[in-house]
């Protein structure tokens, strides 16, 4: 028998703040996470982008050192947010440590400023300096270190799920941490995702032209996902977390309900690689429709992937279009924060957790003049003061990956 699957906790390191407070103010004041690019010595002058998604501010950390010793940046951002969450839960160690509990989390690659020393250490001629590896060092750089580190630190015994698909990452470990409690494979599952600041993947992007470079000098502009003058993606950093669980045994425990999850979908274009597919996003939004057994006329708002690039705002918002016309109410929410990478579908599912809470739709950031291409949808330019009963959150990634997640709010 399936299971109904619910969102009790949640916590997120976001540029535009750490818990909901600041987060919630951020979007109801319209104030920007994005800021100046930070100087890098190994790529300077190589990057046409000067802007990013920062997480500039500073984090109370309280991990023993036995669990330091294996993160990098990623996994602190990661483990800070289960640690929320676990804290606020109000589950009990011997549930968290008896196999019935889960974890589902990921990020784009690891840690690569990590990464970044070990290769230059195995191009160095300085003998030393290529001995000086360690085992620790590939532990904090392995794609799957946020996962594992969690584990470690809080002895969860459970199934181990390591989402690494790009900007799919964490709302694939939401996904599929919510199909592991409606099928009954566990009881809860900790889902989500992390990244951390680095130029490289900055760099990466700007090569491909795909970054923001027109507001260099005014970053508070920037990104401007389906506006007339957008140019580009900018890169973030960021993590969130999400706690998963059955139903019935949330409320046995008198647990706060946040959310019910109805729905989820994950499919693949099926071609090119980088390129988004209208008929790929228009199915993955559909399925998700079917598994949440709802109709397109009863969605009040999507959180669109959005990520403000020329070509994909576009296809994205004709996809939309196809299955909802413009009924439901549409946001960039990456407008305010950057692309936070592989941490982007949770931080996004977060904030629309918050707005659900809240009784308000933030509209997209820096929205001045709607692309005629993008016309189609629903693109208010001021705050909304309305409930928000049915919310969808998209995200589509390189390698032709979409997800499409489903939420309603619960009403017992």
């Amino acid at each position: 028998m399936e299971r109904r699957v619910v969102i009790t906790e949640c916590s997120a390191i976001t540029p535009i703040g750490h818990g909901k407070r600041d987060i919630v103010e951020h979007l109801v004041k319209g104030i920007s996470g994005v800021k100046k690019l930070r100087s890098d010595d190994l790529l300077s002058g190589f990057i046409q982008s000067g802007v990013f998604g920062t997480v500039d501010y500073q984090i109370a950390y309280d991990f023993k050192r036995q669990d330091r010793k294996t993160m990098g940046p990623v996994s602190y951002y990661a483990c800070q947010v289960a640690k929320e969450v676990l804290e606020r839960s109000g589950l009990d160690e011997r549930f968290i440590t008896s196999g019935r509990l889960g974890v589902a989390f990921g990020s784009t690659h690891g840690s690569p400023t990590v990464q970044r020393e070990i290769y230059k250490s195995f191009f160095s001629a300085s003998r030393s300096q290529f001995s000086s590896i360690g085992a620790v060092d590939y532990l904090k750089s392995m794609v799957h270190t946020t996962a594992v580190n969690i584990t470690k630190m809080f002895g969860i015994t459970g199934r181990v799920i390591s989402s690494s698909t790009a900007c799919t990452t964490s709302s694939q470990s939401i996904g599929f941490g919510y199909e592991m409690v409606k099928y009954g494979m566990q009881d809860a599952m900790l889902c989500g995702g992390a990244d951390e600041y680095d130029t490289t993947t900055v760099a990466v992007f700007d090569n491909l032209l795909a970054c923001s470079t027109e507001f260099n000098d005014t970053p508070h502009l920037t990104p401007r996902p389906f506006d007339e003058r957008r140019d580009g993606l900018v890169v973030g950093e960021g993590a969130g977390a999400v706690l998963l669980e059955d139903l019935d045994s949330a409320k046995k425990r008198g647990a706060n309900i946040l959310a019910e999850i109805i729905g989820f979908a994950c499919n693949n274009n099926g071609g090119d690689l980088i390129l988004p597919n209208a008929n790929g996003i228009t199915e993955t939004i559909r399925l998700g429709l079917k598994d949440a057994k709802i109709a397109p006329g009863s969605v009040d708002f999507v959180s669109a992937h959005a990520t403000a690039t020329k070509i994909g705002d576009v296809i994205e918002a004709q996809a939309i279009g196809r299955v909802y016309g413009d009924s439901p109410i549409v946001t960039g929410l990456k407008s305010y924060m950057g692309h936070t990478m592989g941490s982007c579908g949770v931080i996004e599912t977060i904030i629309t957790l918050y707005m659900m809470e809240e009784g308000f739709i933030a509209p997209t950031l820096n929205l001045d003049e709607v692309d005629e291409r993008c016309a189609m949808i629903n693109l208010p330019m001021d705050l909304i003061e309305s409930p928000v009963h049915i919310a969808v959150i998209q995200n589509f990634a390189f390698g032709g990956v979409n997800t499409c997640l489903m939420l309603r709010d619960f009403d017992g």
